[in-house]
């Protein structure tokens, strides 16, 4: 047993993949002051700001790399669902993402809401929807991925929800306030160990 160094501008994070093997149960929505609507062709600019609304706080990053039609050529594609979850204001709130590219398999590959809605039972709300929209005809598993730099509860919450742990591996990547994707003052609650060249 050892450590492995990671360079000062470097971060790391332990990933654990989730599968759910069979439809869970039907089971009554939750009641939130949300709604969830299906966003057709959504702009580069609309979803990279919605992108880094819900997960700046977790330094998601790797989307507001790719260029506009590169991030198009994902998710404009058909075999990709995306989702905005909408306040009463009409103010885009959260983020569902559901992948469908790999044959019977959905990936969930965003599920996440404004740090703001989080604790107050949202996340089940915004769930019951992925579950209800995952398990489409054909698909015979969902998965979903968390890493160590998420929200704590993330991992327990995809357990509670029917997910099981299947497998875990460590990535490792540049620190996004170093590259100037994010602010230096994003994700305060992981230390930032380099400065900017």
């Amino acid at each position: 047993m050892g450590l492995i160094p990671v360079g000062a501008d470097q971060l790391a994070t332990v990933v654990t993949t989730l599968a759910m093997t069979e439809r869970p149960r039907p089971r009554p929505l939750p009641a939130a002051p949300l709604r969830l609507v299906h966003w057709r062709q959504p702009t580069a600019d609309a979803y990279r700001a919605l992108f880094r609304r819900v997960g700046q706080r977790w330094l998601w990053f790797s989307r507001l790399l790719l260029d506009d039609a590169a991030l198009c050529a994902v998710i404009h594609d058909p075999a990709v669902a995306v989702h905005a979850v909408l306040d009463r204001q009409g103010i885009e709130v959260g983020l569902l993402e559901l992948d469908f590219r790999q044959s019977d398999v959905c990936a969930i590959a965003y599920l996440a809401l404004v740090p703001e809605l989080t604790g107050r039972g949202h996340g089940r709300w915004l769930m019951a929807h992925a579950l209800a929209l995952g398990w489409r005809a054909g698909v015979t598993q969902l998965s979903v991925r968390t890493g160590s730099l998420d929200h704590p509860s993330a991992l327990g919450f995809y357990r509670a929800q029917g997910f099981v742990p299947a497998r875990r591996h460590v990535e490792t990547f540049p620190d996004p306030r170093l590259l100037g994707v994010l602010p230096r003052d994003a994700a305060p609650q992981i230390p930032l160990l380099a400065t900017a060249s």
